[in-house]
């Protein structure tokens, strides 16, 4: 039975990435990919559950590098909200995850936001965003205080005096963030061995991380959003309703497909069912997705 993906580790060299959860959504597919006829989904029935919805996993992926502790992303905070039509939200254990990791907040010295949308953002402090949210006390601080936050400078300018629900809150997220956020820059690491890739479509700025580590000859890329589920993969022209820019975001995705379909590339999608981690594998008539990973095979010295 298809499932969100739970905790999950690739290593690479000294480098690990581990797909921490906070939650799941299970969403209507054809409501959320409105390409897909009811049909379309036949191939990849696979990936719904029995009630005909498509599990979603919501999380952080955590990239321990042996000198930083970097958290791509931040879940959606502790919510359960239905939007009928589209699916039902529930999240709030990325922190209790974390302290299963052996990390507290205190631990954290990176964030970055592929983009900004609210499953994205919910840990950025106390106050999660979400459409049946109700505070009666101010909003706290950073729940990740000593961390240096990144988003892309697009992303940031295209939120600014919006109030949408799928965005970032003004006041839970957006003003305490504004505090303290940095604009990450094309090309330049983050922190050694993990790298900006710009994949713009589904918001203005949205973001993919690409992690190396010099011990190891593979890599491994972390999508965000540019790629919602397996499905996508076999058929990139299936939009997600909440992309902004669709023709933007199909021609990244097709990018993605055709530049990190080989051997050495290994694929992180935190959305996708059952599995994070992956390979894009080159087409014979379509791409298709490989779940797992291959053993680790270390650089020859």
């Amino acid at each position: 039975m298809p499932h969100a993906a739970g905790r999950a580790e690739v290593t690479l060299g000294a480098t690990t990435v581990t797909y921490v959860p906070d939650g799941r959504v299970h969403l209507e597919p054809t409501a959320v990919f409105p390409a897909s006829a009811p049909d379309g989904w036949a191939p990849y029935a696979t990936y719904l559950d029995p009630d005909g919805r498509l599990p979603v996993g919501v999380g952080s992926f955590l990239i321990r590098t042996g000198t930083h502790n970097v958290l791509v992303d931040l879940g959606l905070g502790r919510v359960d909200f239905e939007v009928p039509g589209i699916g039902a939200f529930t999240g709030g254990a990325l922190l209790d995850n974390l302290a299963a990791e052996g990390l507290e907040p205190a631990d954290i010295d990176t964030v970055v936001f592929t983009h900004l949308h609210h499953d994205h953002v919910g840990w950025t402090t106390d106050a999660a965003p979400a459409p049946n949210a109700t505070r009666t006390r101010p909003v706290g601080g950073l729940t990740f205080a000593r961390a240096r936050h990144f988003a892309d400078a697009a992303e940031w300018e295209h939120w600014r005096g919006t109030a949408e629900v799928t965005g970032p809150h003004p006041e839970a997220v957006r003003e305490p963030l504004g505090r303290v956020v940095e604009f990450v820059e094309h090309g330049r690491p983050l922190v050694p061995g993990v790298r900006v890739v710009p994949t713009p479509g589904h918001t203005p700025g949205h973001i993919s991380l690409l992690v190396t580590d010099p011990a190891d000859d593979r890599r491994l890329l972390v999508l965000g959003d540019a790629v919602h589920t397996q499905a996508q993969v076999g058929e990139p022209h299936w939009n997600f309703l909440f992309d902004v820019d669709p023709d933007q975001s199909t021609r990244t995705r097709l990018a993605l497909l055709d530049r990190y379909d080989d051997e050495r590339t290994l694929i992180a999608g935190g959305h996708f069912a059952g599995e994070v981690f992956g390979r894009f594998l080159a087409p014979r008539r379509q791409h298709r997705w490989a779940a797992g990973v291959r053993p680790a095979a270390g650089r020859a010295a």
